[in-house]
């Protein structure tokens, strides 16, 4: 996969503005190997797992930095951080990491979180303007670990999913596709395409059809300026980090389309591993209605602040985000001064 020391950087910056912004005690950091998981063997991966590990683990450990999943990694990758870690410290140490399976101190919910958190942002948003999940077409790109619990879970909550994508390709049924079946199918072929009922598609097709929701689900920089002029959403929904360029956000916005930014969308994620975190430290485990409900609570009053800067400042939701994040961070550093 292609990253580097830049993305690596922007990615850390977005994630401190986040967790600000939904008020954990995080600060942000971001890493990353320049490798294509896909082409590696499983004991190639947890070799480089481990190196890497071994390698970053001077700055881990449950009152440092705590990795978590991310783009090309899942819960066996975070199994074996852990193990490595745990091997190297001499003790199982349940709070370095989080994502991990539950069977090793996960957290449930964990999986489906960022996801489930766009769903309650948008949810929410629609609520502001008198309308529902029920009937809402939305078309979603990527169908990996957050656009297929997004796709099912806003699915089971009456809204049409018409289109989906993976890296290949993406589908489309003006009715409205079983996300189930269609994951059924990627599960068993590695990609969408063939999935029954459907009209296959392409990327840039689905990120122009005419819907009431988009949702950029896979990677950074989706959404750019040639793009932006042809979206028909009315909504997007950001649910990967930094989908859309600034280039394209200004003529989304002068267009009248409006952006649930990524640092408030896609905060399920974080928020989980946050509780997956205080869980392991307390080695005290919730069951998945309490991980839902706080969830739930955190996302809302996020985007309850959100909204209420945005109606006073007037202004979009993007700049309401930052400024609630810059700000509480900018906040911390003043009240803490500076050493010595």
């Amino acid at each position: 996969m292609a990253v580097d020391r830049d993305e690596v950087m922007a990615l850390a910056m977005l994630q401190t503005w986040k967790n600000a912004l939904v008020g954990l005690p995080y600060g942000g950091a971001k890493g990353g190997v320049v490798c294509d998981p896909r082409k590696l063997s499983m004991n190639e991966k947890e070799r480089l797992t481990r190196r890497y590990t071994a390698e970053i683990l001077p700055i881990i450990g449950p009152e440092k930095d705590i990795p978590a999943p991310d783009a090309g990694t899942d819960a066996q990758v975070m199994a074996w951080l852990l193990d490595t870690y745990s091997m190297m410290v001499g003790h199982q140490e349940l709070g370095v990491v989080t994502g991990k399976p539950v069977a090793l101190g996960g957290s449930v919910g964990r999986e489906e979180a960022t996801g489930r958190g766009v769903m309650y942002i948008l949810r929410k948003f629609l609520a502001t303007q008198n309308k529902t999940l029920e009937g809402m077409r939305i078309s979603i790109q990527g169908f990996g670990n957050v656009g297929y619990h997004a796709a099912r879970l806003l699915s089971e909550r009456g809204a049409t999913i018409i289109a989906v994508s993976d890296k290949f390709g993406g589908l489309f049924n003006e009715r409205g596709i079983d996300v189930l079946s269609a994951y059924q199918h990627f599960k068993e072929t590695a990609k969408l395409e063939g999935a029954p009922d459907t009209d296959e598609i392409t990327n840039e097709e689905l990120l122009t059809l005419d819907c009431d929701v988009l949702i950029p689900a896979a990677m950074e920089s989706t959404v750019t300026a040639d793009i932006a002029p042809h979206v028909k959403a009315h909504v997007i929904v950001e649910a990967a980090n930094g989908p859309t360029t600034p280039d394209a956000d200004e003529i989304l916005r002068d267009n009248g389309v409006t952006v649930l930014p990524d640092i408030l969308a896609n905060a399920g994620g974080v928020t989980v591993s946050y509780f997956e975190w205080v869980q392991g430290l307390d080695n005290y485990f919730w069951d998945k209605k309490r991980v839902d409900d706080e969830l739930q609570r955190i996302m809302e009053r996020a985007f309850d602040q959100v909204n209420a800067v945005a109606d006073e400042k007037d202004c979009d939701y993007r700049t309401a985000a930052y400024g609630i994040g810059v700000g509480r961070v900018a906040e911390a550093c003043k009240l803490k001064g500076l050493f010595p």
